[in-house]
């Protein structure tokens, strides 16, 4: 096996250029290495970075106690939620309670027509769902019906009154009354192809 000239000079490279770069290697370690060091701040700019993380620091017990209350009165609130599996028993349970105070007036109310109404969003945490009724009812009855509907520990509503034309024989009037309920917002189906 013969060598060329080119590979002849190769070599002759190397065995040069090995010990120059071994020899560097070997003589620059010796030398102790330089660490990178951060700049140095001045203490004055160090203090006052030192007194706003303590302001801080300071302020957290504060706010966790601020947050704790708001918690609570929110979870207060919310027990007036119409408490339901499903949006169409949140309906049935308003239905249910409109009736019930419907019954209990002097004398009973009847409930002749009911209508569901749709579910929709209310804010950005809840939902709303809505029953209308029909009956016909005595200006005391009415006023006293609406009166127990704000006593309710469930946050309904009156959304819509209507009162019909007076009958004078019997004192009674036909009236629609719309209510609302609110609910949690798992309970309002998503809108399909809405963007």
């Amino acid at each position: 096996m013969t060598l060329q000239d080119r590979d002849r000079r190769a070599l002759t490279m190397l065995a040069i250029a090995a010990p120059l770069v071994i020899g560097w290697y070997v003589f620059s370690s010796d030398e102790p290495q330089k660490a990178v060091v951060a700049p140095v701040d001045n203490i004055p700019a160090a203090e006052q970075r030192l007194n706003r993380l303590r302001q801080m620091a300071a302020a957290v017990p504060g706010k966790q106690d601020v947050l704790k209350q708001v918690s609570d009165e929110l979870s207060i609130r919310e027990r007036g939620l119409i408490q339901a599996d499903t949006a169409a028993q949140a309906q049935a349970q308003l239905l249910q309670i409109i009736r019930k105070l419907g019954k209990a007036q002097t004398p009973p109310i009847d409930m002749r027509n009911s209508e569901i109404g749709s579910v929709k969003v209310f804010g950005e945490r809840y939902g709303e769902v809505a029953v209308a009724l029909s009956f016909e009812s005595r200006i005391e009855q009415l006023v006293n019906l609406l009166s127990d509907i704000t006593a309710q520990k469930e946050i309904i509503g009156v959304t819509d009154l209507r009162v019909g034309t007076a009958h004078p024989k019997e004192k009674t009037m036909p009236v629609r009354l719309t209510l609302s309920g609110l609910v949690r917002r798992e309970l309002v189906p998503e809108k399909k192809g809405a963007l």
